[in-house]
């Protein structure tokens, strides 16, 4: 089935390869870049046309882009996308890309058209593509369907020389393909009055966080696997006594929310009217394992200590595994165990930024929105 798909993608894709190339297409499954794409639609030259497929996880911030004046047009891997929204896509000069997406393995690249991976998240400790230890396990002919896809990339949009090396890395892609332009999505982290906004919605929603030390547990999602907190968890989140302990499930989490919040009870908080990247901006102390929310977090001034609670780092390393060279960057050690975890909390000792920044954010300084913009937006007119 994959097979006839892709052949279709290449077949339609053909017949449309020629057309005019003067727009800009946004394929979105995660919804953390509207900044950007508002910035996009607020300079479009005039005979271009900015537009967003989403997937359906996004239809809330794709209904924003909608009333904000964006074409929006909702994605997903199917006939109707073949037939209808193909021919569309093929009118793009730019072509963004913030995930891996299949059809793209039998996309007729026209030479026109530049197709950019614009990542999710601002750095990697999880391993993904050809770094995932369960690729090999798949067959050739799956091997080659992701070369494909990774292939289709003219560009990478990377923060880092760390993420550009898990790009060449993953994906098996050179590093001629990266552009140092920064993410976007880190501009709002700088921002002050941004900042304030964000702070007055957690503080309108949840009035007891403010004056307190906000400890925030945002776990990572596993795949296939329902979360389960180790025994003891409660009582670790819980050891400061000053302090209120708050709960984020990544939202392929959700399900686990009700045990969750039957084992831990209520004096820990979840709020689910507020975002990851909202408390982020309140929270004196982040507990997390693999998730890319540690690159975010590090930005915020209010950023005091950030903790990796990783109980299951043995089967963790393979699978889906972890970055390599993991342990040399981590801005403070592994917890492994709910003892070591409630001792780091009642310390409270603040972590070092300084390096692990240089790393993995060097090229989030607030402005990447304007670089980026200046950068595919004078493609639409060469």
């Amino acid at each position: 089935m994959k097979r006839i798909y892709l052949w279709l993608v290449r077949l339609v894709s053909s017949l449309n390869r020629f057309k005019k190339k003067k727009n800009m297409v946004y394929l979105m499954s995660f919804g953390n870049n509207l900044g950007l794409i508002k910035a996009f639609q607020d300079q479009m030259p005039e005979g271009s046309e900015l537009i967003v497929f989403y997937r359906p996880n996004t239809e809330a911030e794709a209904t924003e882009l909608a009333a904000y004046g964006v074409r929006t047009i909702p994605f997903r891997d199917n006939m109707n996308f073949v037939l209808n929204g193909l021919p569309l896509l093929m009118t793009a000069r730019v072509l963004f890309c913030d995930n891996y997406y299949a059809f793209l393995g039998g996309l007729a690249h026209p030479h026109k058209m530049r197709i950019v991976q614009l990542w999710h998240a601002n750095g990697a400790i999880k391993q993904f593509g050809w770094e995932d230890p369960a690729t090999s396990t798949r067959s050739s002919a799956d091997q080659r369907r992701f070369q494909a896809v990774y292939d289709q990339f003219d560009e990478y949009v990377v923060a880092s020389k760390m993420m550009a090396r898990v790009f060449e890395n993953s994906y098996h892609v050179p590093a001629s393909r990266m552009e140092y332009l920064g993410y976007p999505r880190s501009d709002r982290l700088f921002n002050a009055k941004w900042r304030k906004r964000a702070q007055k919605r957690v503080y309108r929603l949840a009035p007891e966080l403010k004056g307190r030390r906000v400890l925030l547990y945002a776990p990572t999602y596993r795949e296939g696997i329902t979360y389960h907190a180790p025994k003891g968890m409660r009582e670790a989140l819980l050891a400061d006594p000053n302090a209120i302990a708050v709960v984020k499930l990544h939202p392929l989490l959700t399900s686990s929310q009700a045990q969750l919040t039957y084992e831990f009870g209520s004096r820990v908080k979840f709020y689910d009217q507020l975002t990851t990247t909202d408390l982020l901006t309140v929270a004196e102390t982040v507990v997390t394992d693999y998730s890319s929310v540690a690159f975010d977090y590090s930005l915020l001034p209010n950023a005091h200590s950030l903790l990796f609670f990783m109980f299951d780092l043995d089967d963790y390393q393979n699978n889906p595994g972890i970055q390599k060279d993991l342990l040399d960057w981590l801005p403070s050690e592994p917890l492994k165990t709910v003892d070591d975890l409630e001792h780091a909390v009642v310390l409270d000792s603040a972590t070092d930024f300084k390096d692990f920044n240089q790393n993995w954010n060097t090229y989030n300084d607030g402005h990447a929105t304007k670089r980026v913009t200046a950068r595919y937006l004078a493609l639409l007119q060469s």
